[in-house]
């Protein structure tokens, strides 16, 4: 089992910069890819990004790609999202996933969920 907590959320303007976090405890936290997903008001949730176990290779979602950034420190059992260049868009209540193995796309791949932190980015 994995239990995971993000941080890091919060109100931004347009332009402006977040860093998400997520602390994750119990299981080897080196053993499951991660991901990010997010979900705003109205809508199904969505691949944001995710990241293999060693941190080597990263996968983006074209709507977010060459704006935000996915990194993990398996010393500290985190994992993170640098977030810059926000759009109202970008609104959504985030969430950080771990699949056992290797990170995917699909929400329904991923075996634990943290419960989410609420990101608004005004106009």
């Amino acid at each position: 089992q994995v239990q995971l907590v993000e941080s890091g959320g919060g109100l931004v303007q347009a332009g402006g910069s977040l860093r998400l976090s997520c602390a994750a405890s119990g299981s080897s936290f080196i053993s499951y890819g991660m991901g990010w997903f997010r979900r705003a008001p109205g809508k199904e949730r969505e691949f944001v990004g995710a990241i293999t176990w060693n941190g080597e290779s990263t996968h983006y979602a074209d709507s977010v790609k060459g704006r935000f950034t996915i990194s993990r420190d398996n010393a500290k059992n985190t994992l993170s999202l640098q977030m810059n260049s926000l759009k109202p868009e970008d609104t959504a209540v985030y969430y950080c996933a771990a699949k056992f193995h290797k990170a995917g796309t699909m929400p329904d791949e991923y075996d634990y969920w943290g419960q989410g932190t609420q990101v608004t980015v005004s106009s």
